[in-house]
């Protein structure tokens, strides 16, 4: 039985601009994939202030828009993708595949819809501990979707 999906986001947020800077998401397999985001061009405020975001270091060694987008329909066709529910995951994939002009291959779905069991604010508790028992920084995508697996499967969602 294929695992459910997971993906996180990290993101730049200033006061004048919202965008995704890098991607983590997990296959069927429970492998997970992570990417940085180069950013579209008018994502980028026309001050330039990212705050602590390093956009020469994004252009360089993010992934074009394009290719996100394709790798996306590959991996995750007709899905249902379960996030953390706490970032703002629909408007950051709504500017990816807004940006290259393609629809989403798949549905974001807060995790409460598949841990129904606890509710928000202890699902977030958990999550949190578990990145701290792991040692994983939380800011990372790549770590916010393996507390996710972790979570699933501390909970009984997912096989051992």
């Amino acid at each position: 039985m294929p695992l459910p999906r997971f993906l996180d986001i990290e993101y730049c947020q200033t006061d004048d601009t919202v965008f995704p800077t890098a991607m983590s998401w997990s296959l069927e397999d429970g492998r997970l994939k992570t990417v940085v985001i180069a950013p579209d061009d008018s994502w980028i405020p026309e001050d330039g202030d990212l705050g602590d975001i390093d956009l020469l270091y994004l252009e360089e060694q993010g992934v074009p828009l394009i290719e996100l987008a394709r790798e996306l329909h590959q991996d995750l066709p007709d899905q249902t993708v379960y996030t953390d529910g706490m970032d703002p995951d629909e408007i950051l994939v709504d500017l990816i595949f807004t940006a290259v002009e393609m629809e989403p291959p798949f549905e974001l779905i807060p995790i409460t819809e598949l841990i129904t069991n606890l509710d928000t604010d202890s699902l977030e508790d958990r999550r949190r501990q578990l990145l701290f028992d792991e040692g994983l920084e939380p800011t990372l995508a790549e770590n916010g979707v393996y507390a996710l697996l972790m979570l699933a499967r501390e909970e009984g969602v997912l096989e051992d």
